[in-house]
C-alpha cells in the first residue's frame, strides 16, 4: 500500500520512476515532496475510480431502466454532456515555455535567451532556461500548420569526447515538457558520459524547431556523488564541483550563461579570471600571508581479495588479510618506473599465484607564473 510515510523512505530517483509508472504529469520538474504529493493524488484518484466502476457494475438493471425512461431528448443531452467531458479529459498542458520565465524576470521581460544544464550527480542533469516570447512566435511561424501538433521538448544529445562540433552529437531521446516551469530534471545513464541539451518544439510528423542550445556537461563516474542535490543551498556548498562538471571552465560560448546563472542564484560574483576568482590584491595582503609554499606528492593504494587463510606478499613484505580475505595497503610512489609483484599462496602452500603491477610516475614542476599585485575593484 502506498502511503506518504512509505514514499518518504524512497530516493528521488525511485520516486521519479513511481511517478512515471503512475503517469504523473510534470514529474520531471518536481522535487521530492512535490513528487510524494502528486503520487498520492493519482493513487487516490485511481482507487476512487475503481470503486466507482465496481459500484456501477452491481446495478446494471437499474441503469438500463433509467435509460429507457429518459427518452430521446434526455439521451441527446446526456450524449452532448458526455462529449464535452471527453473533450476536457486530456490534460492539455500549456506549451508556451516562456511563461514562467517572463513572470519571474525583472521588468516582466527576458532580455536574452538562456538555456543552461548542470550536473547534479552521475544519473541526473538539471536544466534551467529563460526564453523570450519572440522565439516561440518564430517557431509557430516556421512550423506553420504543424504548429498545432507541436509540443515542447528537451532534446538529449550525446556528445563525443573532446569534440564540440555538431557532427559528433547524436540524439538520444526527446523529453516532453510543458509551459509554466523554467527547469527540468533529466535522467541519464552510462556514467561518465558527455551531453548537451536542446530545447524546442517537435511536431507529430517529426519536424523540430530549436529555441536554444545548452552548454556541454560530463557526468562523473558512478558512485562519485550518491546524493541528489535538492536545492540551491546544496549547490552553493559545492558550487565549484558542479560548475566544473557543467562545463564552466571549458571555455565554450555557453559557459558565460552558466556563470551568469550561478552568480544570480548564489548572489555573489564568481569572477571571470584567476585574478578576480582568487582575489589577488595588494602587496600588503601578500606579505601578511608570508612565503608561498606548494608541494605535491603521490601514493599508490593497492587492494584485492584472496581466499581467507592465504599468505600474500607485496615485494616480499607480508600483507595482512581481513577476515573475508580482502586487503588494502598504501605504497610509496616515487618518480620513475616501479614494478610491484604481489604473490599469493594458499593455506597449505600447494598453489601460488602472482600478479605484477608496473607503473611509472613522471613529475614535472612548471615555471612559476608571477602576477603583478592588483587592488580589488570598488564594484
Amino acid at each position: 500500500m502506498i502511503t506518504a510515510d512509505s514514499l518518504r523512505t524512497q530516493t528521488c530517483k525511485d520516486l521519479a520512476q513511481i511517478a512515471k509508472k503512475h503517469k504523473v504529469d510534470g514529474w520531471h520538474s518536481m522535487r521530492k515532496e512535490q513528487l510524494i504529493m502528486a503520487i498520492l493524488r493519482v493513487v487516490r484518484r485511481n482507487n476512487a475510480a475503481k470503486k466507482g466502476a465496481t459500484s456501477g457494475s452491481r446495478q446494471p438493471r437499474k441503469a438500463a431502466a433509467k435509460k429507457t425512461a429518459t427518452g430521446k431528448g434526455k439521451q441527446s443531452a446526456d450524449h452532448e454532456s458526455k462529449r464535452q467531458v471527453e473533450l476536457k479529459l486530456p490534460n492539455q498542458l500549456p506549451k508556451d515555455v516562456t511563461t514562467a520565465c517572463s513572470q519571474q524576470a525583472e521588468g516582466g521581460e527576458v532580455k536574452k535567451d538562456r538555456f543552461v544544464v548542470m550536473v547534479r550527480d552521475s544519473y541526473w542533469l538539471h536544466a534551467c532556461w529563460e526564453l523570450r516570447r519572440q522565439g516561440v512566435e518564430r517557431a509557430a511561424a516556421a512550423l506553420r500548420h504543424d504548429w498545432h501538433t507541436a509540443k515542447p521538448v528537451i532534446r538529449l544529445l550525446s556528445v563525443s569526447a573532446d569534440d564540440t562540433t555538431n557532427a559528433s552529437e547524436r540524439v538520444l531521446r526527446d523529453i516532453p515538457i510543458h509551459g509554466g516551469v523554467n527547469n527540468w530534471y533529466i535522467d541519464v545513464s552510462d556514467p561518465p558520459s558527455t551531453y548537451r541539451l536542446d530545447i524546442g518544439y517537435l511536431a507529430e510528423n517529426g519536424r523540430y524547431y530549436s529555441l536554444a542550445r545548452s552548454n556541454r556537461v560530463t557526468t562523473p563516474p558512478a558512485g562519485a556523488c550518491d546524493t541528489l542535490d535538492e536545492n540551491w543551498r546544496d549547490v552553493a556548498a559545492n558550487f565549484d564541483s558542479v560548475y566544473a562538471l557543467s562545463g564552466g571552465y571549458s571555455g565554450e560560448s555557453g559557459a558565460g550563461d552558466l556563470q551568469e546563472l550561478f552568480e544570480e542564484r548564489l548572489r555573489r560574483p564568481m569572477g571571470a579570471s584567476v585574478v578576480t576568482r582568487f582575489g589577488i590584491a595588494s602587496e600588503e595582503m601578500h606579505e601578511s600571508y608570508g612565503a608561498f609554499h606548494f608541494e605535491v606528492d603521490a601514493e599508490m593504494i593497492v587492494y584485492g581479495v584472496a581466499t581467507p587463510g592465504s599468505h600474500v606478499t607485496l615485494r616480499g613484505r607480508p600483507v595482512e588479510l581481513r577476515e573475508d580475505g580482502s586487503f588494502t595497503l598504501r605504497v610509496a610512489l616515487p618518480d620513475g618506473r616501479q614494478v610491484c609483484p604481489i604473490v599469493a599462496n594458499n593455506a597449505n602452500g600447494t598453489e601460488q599465484r602472482t600478479t605484477v603491477l608496473a607503473l611509472e610516475r613522471n613529475t614535472k614542476s612548471l615555471e612559476t607564473l608571477v602576477r603583478e599585485p592588483q587592488q580589488p575593484s570598488a564594484d
